[in-house]
This record gives structure tokens, C-alpha cells and sequence, in this order.
């Protein structure tokens, strides 16, 4: 669990933006450290919860005692906009080894040379990328070619549903399909006046976990074209995306008194999350709120499933929207070697992976981990696992400029589903526009 897990944060791109002027070309120095020398290392990540960081620090104290010449000192709560800051800064204080939760902004992570090329290490180790990482981990830790970063656990998105509500309401299954989903949303939704005892599915772009790029997951989709422009307004996946959510916001009361009732809601990290209060029966979510939905000691069975796909797709049901940690070196680290003993025990030791996903509750990131009979879980976290390995599973395709096309397709959404923009085609043309300037400015 993350202390927050939205993919487009406009700190983010802000810090990003300044740190790619600041580390281009640092990242091509030799690094030239002994990495069986007596040394110490910096390692910062994000994680804050007392459990999650219980679980650094162990997997730390592993390595340790794998690598007993190799120190590290462990600075956690680092959020990407003090990653840049100490990126920029560099010194002996800084950090030599590095994560992120924001997987959206690999592209520029990569391109600007805010963190270290990993290929000359990755080939001196002769590690199997291929064969050690799923294909869309491996996708979205590169950008054009260059790897910068390699997994640290991952973030499979599935479906929760209250199976009590769907007993009551007389419904057998999940449902597999967009069709289904809007029609079993609609029977499990209970109108309370201008507001609901119960809402089948929160469908608005504000609700958590329900933004645009996860939504796109159900469809088969190109965010760009094989000349690097934008497809939001060529891809007909799009539309039909855009149409069918409108549609469901509509179908479900309308956008004022959907928004009205999610001003009801709770903490989307507490403990009175709607679908932990029983406010809502469904919920597109990551593997993460199995464990917090247990904690909370609902009053109901959760079930779990893939998130439905896209009608004429029906046979790509599995699949699902994946993210997760990355984890890389430095540029300006005088100890790069080290640090990458640090990174390779991490993200492929298959003890060291599994060890970690249990201890955070997250999904391992390797294949040998996937399938590790020492993985410790509730049966239902299952379906996480199984949508980790589908061929199917997709993420945001990387971008020179990180998060800012996934931004600008998030804010047309705002403004579509409240009715502010009637033409939909055009309003996807004006977005592909504004997406091909900013990157053509980032260039």
C-alpha cells in the first residue's frame, strides 16, 4: 500500500521538469567503486506506514547480511519532489540508490538522465530481464530503448465487489464484460432522494481509482501512433471509452449527485473507504485493499476479480491495469557498483522479492516470485497474481515529458462527464493537440 497510488500528481511533473535540465548526461560516468570494498550506501524510497517500512528495513538487513561489506543507510517518505532536490544536490549525503512510485514518469527519468543508465550493469551481471520480469514490468522501467530502472514490486487493479449486496440483489457473478458491469452497477444501486443507501459503482473521474488511464485498461488501445503522435483521437478505443463512462454517470443519477454523494465518502486510505462502509458494492482498486478492506474488518464477504473488458473483447477477460515501484541507481553516486549489488538483490533475488511482498502486500515483480510456494496470501489475492502474468495486462506507454499526456487526458474527462464539452471528437482532437505540443516542447 502506497500513501497515495495516483499515477498523475502535478508535484511530480513539476520536480521532474526541473531535475531533467539539471542530470542529463550525468548518468554516462563510468562507475568505478569496488563493490566488494568495506562501504556504505544511501538508499531513499517512498514508503512511510510503520508496517511498510518494517519491510524495507528487513529486506535491507537481508541484503546486509548477503553483503556484509556493503552498509545501508535507509531514508524512507521520499516523495519524487525530494528525490529531485537530492538528485539535483548530489554529495555524500545523497542517495546512491532510488525508488519511485510513479512509473508514469520513467520517460523522462530515462531521457533527462535523473537516473543511471542500468545497461552496463545489467550486462556485466548477465541478468535475464526476459526471463526474470513480466513483459509490461520490463515496459514500463524503459523508455526508447534505455533502461533506467527495473521493478520493485507491482500493482495489479482488479474489481472488488460485496458479495452480500450481489446475493441479496439476486446477481450469481461478477460481472465480465462493460455491458455487465453497467447493468449489474445500476441493479445494486439503492436511490435514497437526491442521494443513494447504496451506489452499485462510483463512475466518476474523481472517484478513487476510477481515472481515465485505468478505465482504458478494459480496452485494447495505443496512446500513441508508430510516429510518436497522439492516438486519443484516432484509436476509436478511446471514444468508446469516454462514451460508455458518461453514459454509466448519467445512467447512475448524474454527475451533481454522484459528486455530491462522493463528498460522503471517507478516507481513500482509512478506514472508512466507501466500499469498507458498504457505500458503494464495487470497486476498481489494486491488490493493496484486499489486506486494507481485512483490517477494517468489514461486515460483509469481499470478492475479488479481473476489472470487465470492453464488450467485442470479451475474450481478453484477465487482464488488468498494472504499475508499480521502481528502483534504480543515482547518476552522480560515487559507489554505483555498490548500489547496484543493492538494486539486482532487490528486484530479482526471488527470496528477497517474495520476503518483500509479503511484507508489503503487494504483488511480486518477478516470475520466479509469482510462483513461489514461499508467497504467503489470502486465496483471493490470487487474481492479482493471475493479472500480473496476463498477456493482455497493460500500462500507460512512457512519455519524454512523464505524466503530462496521461494529465491533459485526465482533465478532458473532468470536463466531459460534467457536460462542459458536448463534441466529443472534437474535444479528443483538441486534447491530442495539446498532448503533441507539450511533448514536441519537452523535446
Amino acid at each position: 500500500m502506497r500513501t497515495s497510488r495516483l499515477t498523475i500528481t502535478a508535484v511530480a511533473v513539476a520536480a521532474i521538469s526541473v531535475l531533467a535540465t539539471s542530470c542529463t548526461g550525468q548518468s554516462e560516468s563510468a562507475a568505478s567503486d569496488d563493490p566488494n570494498a568495506k562501504t556504505s550506501i544511501n538508499f531513499w524510497h517512498g514508503w512511510s506506514a510503520p508496517a511498510e517500512v518494517k519491510a524495507v528495513q528487513d529486506n535491507v538487513d537481508r541484503f546486509e547480511k548477503a553483503h556484509p561489506n556493503i552498509k545501508v543507510h535507509v531514508v524512507g517518505n521520499i516523495n519524487d519532489d525530494k528525490l529531485n532536490q537530492s538528485l539535483r544536490a548530489g554529495g555524500s549525503k545523497g542517495p546512491d540508490v532510488v525508488s519511485s512510485f510513479t512509473t508514469a514518469n520513467v520517460g523522462k527519468f530515462c531521457s533527462s538522465g535523473a537516473f543511471a543508465d542500468l545497461k552496463p550493469f545489467i550486462e556485466k551481471s548477465q541478468l535475464n530481464l526476459e526471463k526474470t520480469f513480466p513483459k509490461v514490468l520490463l515496459d514500463y522501467t524503459q523508455f526508447e530503448g534505455k533502461r533506467c530502472a527495473l521493478p520493485l514490486l507491482a500493482d495489479a487493479y482488479g474489481l472488488y465487489y460485496n458479495k452480500d449486496a450481489f446475493e441479496k440483489a439476486g446477481i450469481a457473478k461478477p460481472p465480465q464484460t462493460m455491458s455487465e458491469l453497467a447493468s449489474v452497477a445500476k441493479r445494486l444501486t439503492i436511490d435514497k432522494g437526491d442521494s443513494y443507501q447504496q451506489l452499485g459503482f462510483m463512475p466518476t473521474f474523481h472517484g478513487y481509482e476510477t481515472v481515465a488511464d485505468h478505465y482504458m485498461s478494459s480496452w485494447d488501445h495505443k496512446y500513441f501512433d508508430k510516429n510518436g503522435t497522439s492516438n486519443v483521437a484516432k484509436d476509436p478505443a478511446f471514444a468508446k471509452m469516454f462514451t460508455y463512462q458518461k453514459k454509466l454517470v448519467d445512467d447512475l443519477g448524474g454527475y451533481q449527485k454522484l459528486e455530491k454523494y462522493r463528498g460522503t465518502f471517507g478516507d481513500e486510505w482509512g478506514s472508512k473507504h466507501p466500499f469498507h462502509t458498504g457505500q458503494v458494492a464495487m470497486q476498481l482498486d489494486g491488490e493493496w485493499r484486499l489486506g486494507m478492506a481485512v483490517d477494517a474488518k468489514v461486515p460483509f464477504e469481499i470478492g475479488v476479480a479481473p476489472m470487465p473488458v470492453a464488450d467485442d473483447e470479451a475474450d481478453s477477460y484477465g487482464k488488468g491495469f498494472l504499475s508499480g515501484t521502481i528502483m534504480g541507481i543515482a547518476p552522480a553516486s560515487k559507489k554505483q557498483n555498490a548500489a547496484w549489488e543493492l538494486v539486482k538483490f532487490m528486484t530479482s533475488d526471488t527470496k528477497a522479492v517474495v520476503d518483500f511482498a509479503n511484507g508489503i502486500r503487494n504483488v511480486p515483480s518477478t516470475f520466479a516470485a509469482l510462483n513461489s510456494p514461499d508467497l504467503k496470501f489470502d486465496p483471493r489475492f490470487k487474481t492479482f497474481l493471475d493479472i500480473a502474468q496476463h498477456p493482455g495486462s497493460n500500462t500507460p506507454d512512457g512519455a519524454i515529458n512523464g505524466s503530462t499526456y496521461q494529465q491533459t487526458i485526465q482533465d478532458f474527462g473532468y470536463q466531459y462527464e460534467k457536460g462542459s464539452v458536448k463534441d466529443l471528437t472534437a474535444g479528443l482532437e483538441k486534447t491530442a493537440e495539446q498532448i503533441d505540443t507539450d511533448i514536441a516542447k519537452a523535446k
